[in-house]
């Protein structure tokens, strides 16, 4: 309480991606990288604190407020008009306390954080099928195991016959090239239920791990695709709620049974809204994490400080922005730095 918002101001981070990324079901190619606005907050006493925004807001209107009224250790943020510094926040509340901010969380898992890869795009389309196998090479040399492949290239970009044929193709490649690689196929929203149940046949010997966003939430699809998988000797999860989710219903369907997995953003649905979320959960999480390692990181703190996660999504780049922070991926897993806050310091 003796700690008083000075300032706030803003500074940019970004991502340097490790090589160009290609296109998924819907959007074109991603490019190289991005830079984003992040916040610092600073206190009378000298403390700062600093994150991305989870959307807009006025900082004027937190000047001279204390930090206590601001957010509360045990449950996240707790003025409204403050929501949107979520992140800056708890940075700032768990470098006061001197303790990283999956400790502040409640430290229920392990700061040893399962990571795939989210890199596999559609960059055959224009380097061909060989550039697979040199992408899924330069992320596992990066530290990442595990992969989740973009599927749905019949969905825009190729014929529907010809682009579901590469989706399985790219889905053997991988398979082959990585037998131990636990495997994650993503849609985009980009299939039919018809599609999908074409691929899974022709896949059915890949032990995939989970199918994500493979088409819009549909109760009666869901109801189908479960039922067609309760067939299989190894049942791929069912994980959805990345693209402008209706959370109540994603909820909802996990409840039934019918979603395995929830992706809300972990920036966009914010980590106290993750916070009263997941103990209610029926179901796994791994919030969705593309774009920046930021978020990546932001998702093991939450993944080692509430639990229920079994693996988070990884992001192939480097940080603009940063010093270094810490953290180390090695054979798959992410461990955290021991440090207060979020561990990351800006350049």
């Amino acid at each position: 309480m003796d700690h008083v918002v000075s300032s706030i101001s803003t500074v940019q981070v970004g991502a340097r991606f490790l090589r160009n990324v290609g296109r998924n079901s819907f959007r074109d190619h991603k490019g190289s990288g991005a830079l984003e606005t992040a916040y610092v907050v600073a206190t009378s006493l000298g403390a700062r604190g600093w994150g991305l925004p989870i959307g807009p807001g006025d900082p004027s209107v937190l000047i001279g407020r204390s930090v206590d009224s601001l957010i509360d250790p045990a449950a996240g943020v707790i003025a409204a008009d403050a929501m949107f510094l979520d992140y800056a926040l708890h940075d700032l509340a768990a470098r006061i306390l001197d303790v990283p901010v999956h400790v502040m969380l409640g430290a229920a898992a392990s700061p040893q954080v399962r990571c795939y890869s989210g890199g596999i795009y559609f960059d055959d389309l224009d380097d061909g099928l060989p550039v697979i196998e040199q992408n899924l090479k330069q992320d596992s040399a990066f530290g990442f195991r595990d992969f989740k492949l973009k599927v749905g290239r019949g969905y825009r970009w190729m014929p529907a016959a010809a682009g579901l044929d590469r989706d399985i193709a790219v889905t053997r490649l991988t398979r082959d090239l990585y037998p131990d690689a636990t495997i994650m196929v993503d849609a985009n929203d980009g299939y039919s239920l018809n599609t999908l149940i074409h691929y899974l046949d022709a896949v059915a010997d890949c032990d995939l791990y989970w199918l994500e966003e493979m088409f819009a939430e549909r109760h009666e699809d869901l109801v189908f695709l479960r039922e067609h998988l309760s067939r299989w000797p190894s049942r791929p999860l069912i994980a959805d709620g990345e693209y402008s989710p209706n959370v109540d219903h994603i909820l909802s369907l996990a409840r039934e049974g019918l979603i395995d997995v929830a992706l809300m953003d972990v920036v966009s649905h914010g980590l106290t809204a993750w916070r009263h979320t997941m103990p209610s959960l029926a179901a796994k999480a791994s919030p969705h994490a593309w774009g920046l390692p930021l978020k990546t990181l932001y998702a093991a703190h939450l993944a080692a400080g509430l639990g229920n996660v079994d693996i988070i999504e990884g992001v192939p780049a480097n940080t603009l922005g940063t010093v270094d922070d810490g953290y180390t991926l090695a054979d798959g897993v992410l461990t955290l730095a021991d440090r207060p806050g979020f561990g990351i310091d800006l350049a």
